[in-house]
């Protein structure tokens, strides 16, 4: 079991956006801008945190019951994290939720990729780098992804907003154009990743209040700046998810208890925090 507690027990708590510390490869600059989060011994602290093990201890001090572990195939922007490095990290441990990539740059036949990572390698999550990949999220190339994740039940979280590393082309993180994809999948669990971080803070609130299965999530994010970044964010309670961002943003717990002393809705940091996050992954209190 994740948690041991006395009396009631706590409401969950989940991190929905985490990368391994190790990749295969980082970029250069990719590994010079992680280092400014870590002014010292920021090799040391990955090499540490490589073990399985050793990570879920830290999530537990961090206060955190599941995190979900996001592979990364981005060879021109930033490294590659391999999904066969996501899956040895993630088996056998209940508490680090494996989330994919399917570059359709890569694989020709995306969603029989999905539909083997799903089926064969148990992985419960898709996420893909626009901003990173160069594609749009309405290219029909992508569509086969959302067809096999909405008939399997999987959520899709998807980099939208910004990124400073060598390469992004912005234009593809324009989350409106899962607008499109929302109409077409309309069951399908898409979670913004940043929530437009930059230029599109609006258009991502305002489709997470149009379309039932569209979610905001802060990882990267300043809990200090969400209600300047988002002036109605205490009505939006159900369709926010929180992600950190790590190891590029270390400060998980803090973060956290940031978010749960915000004035909200009665229950609407335990959504924020881990509610809302069980819901779309189908795990229980």
């Amino acid at each position: 079991m994740p948690r041991v507690t006395e009396g009631p027990p706590r409401p969950l708590r989940i991190d929905f956006h985490v990368h391994l510390g190790v990749y295969t490869f980082h970029h250069p600059w990719v590994t010079e801008w992680m280092k400014k989060a870590h002014p010292e011994g920021y090799e040391e602290y990955i090499r540490r945190y490589r073990d399985p093990g050793a990570f879920e201890e830290f999530l537990t001090g961090e206060g955190v019951d599941y995190a979900c572990v996001l592979a990364e195939l981005s060879h021109i922007t930033t490294g590659v994290c391999t999904n066969e490095q996501v899956r040895d990290f993630c088996r056998g441990r209940p508490r680090l939720i494996s989330f994919c990539d399917v570059n359709p740059h890569i694989f020709t036949r995306p969603g029989e990729e999905l539909q083997r990572l799903v089926e064969n390698e148990g992985f419960r999550g898709l996420k893909l780098y626009p901003t990173y990949q160069h594609y749009y999220l309405n290219d029909p190339r992508i569509y086969p992804l959302y067809r096999v994740a909405e008939d399997l039940g999987v959520p899709v979280l998807i980099h939208t907003g910004s990124s400073i590393f060598r390469g992004s082309r912005l234009k593809y993180g324009d989350p409106l154009h899962l607008d499109d994809v929302a109409v077409d999948f309309p069951n399908l669990n898409l979670v913004m990743a940043h929530s437009g971080r930059g230029f599109w803070y609006d258009r991502a609130f305002f489709l997470s209040r149009l379309h039932p299965h569209v979610y905001m999530e802060i990882s990267g994010l300043p809990p200090g700046k969400l209600f300047d970044y988002f002036p109605e964010f205490d009505r939006n309670t159900d369709k926010i998810i929180f992600g950190s961002d790590w190891p590029g943003a270390p400060w998980i717990g803090r973060n956290m208890e940031a978010i749960a002393n915000f004035n909200l809705p009665p229950g609407g940091a335990e959504k924020i925090l881990g509610g809302n996050a069980a819901k779309i992954l189908g795990l229980s209190p």
